[in-house]
């Protein structure tokens, strides 16, 4: 007598959705929109762009703080998630092949970025554009601008990326990531 060995996935399709940012830093507008996209697939692969840049003012966060502040948001909401850091390619026609080949298989796109969403869908890839959650509170220019201002930002972020940001001394970092040779010349 046979007995067939499964894991559980061999009788069904597992259902991977594909979303792609900068996440300088993981917010809550992005949170949300994980937790959408959750409902509809069974795992969520995020890119984490332009992985390469850390310690500039609009990328004040190396690649692996981001994977830690996505893993340890989305660990209490239970979504099941691989967090690829993606390098920038500068070749559009190829960067999808790129993507594809730097992370786990997914059936669909969630993007309202205009270049993601055409390259995606010149692949012959569905793309879903989901509305954008609060967009003028929620980006992540808004939540730098308020630490360099000492104005608040933990709002607008969830507890585990504020415990992330307080654990790397993030906010320092941006401030003297953000001053100019000239502010010591004077």
């Amino acid at each position: 007598m046979n007995v067939a060995f499964t894991d559980g996935l061999s009788n069904m399709h597992m259902r991977r959705a594909f979303y792609i940012g900068r996440f300088q830093p993981f917010h809550l507008g992005h949170y949300s929109l994980i937790k959408d996209i959750a409902q509809d697939v069974n795992e969520v692969v995020i890119g984490i762009g332009s992985a390469q840049k850390s310690h500039e003012p609009k990328n004040p966060f190396t690649a692996g703080e981001r994977v830690m502040m996505i893993k340890h948001a989305l660990e209490d909401a239970g979504i099941k998630h691989y967090a690829i850091p993606l390098e920038d390619l500068q070749r559009n026609a190829v960067w999808v092949s790129h993507i594809i080949s730097m992370t786990p298989p997914f059936d669909v796109v969630y993007s309202n970025n205009p270049l993601v969403v055409r390259l995606f869908q010149e692949s012959g890839i569905p793309v879903e554009q989901p509305p954008m959650y609060q967009r003028e509170g929620y980006s992540g220019s808004e939540i730098r601008k308020r630490m360099l201002k000492d104005e608040d930002w933990k709002s607008l972020v969830p507890r585990a990326v504020i415990d992330v940001i307080d654990e790397i001394d993030g906010v320092n970092r941006l401030k003297s990531v953000s001053q100019s040779d000239k502010d010591y010349n004077d």
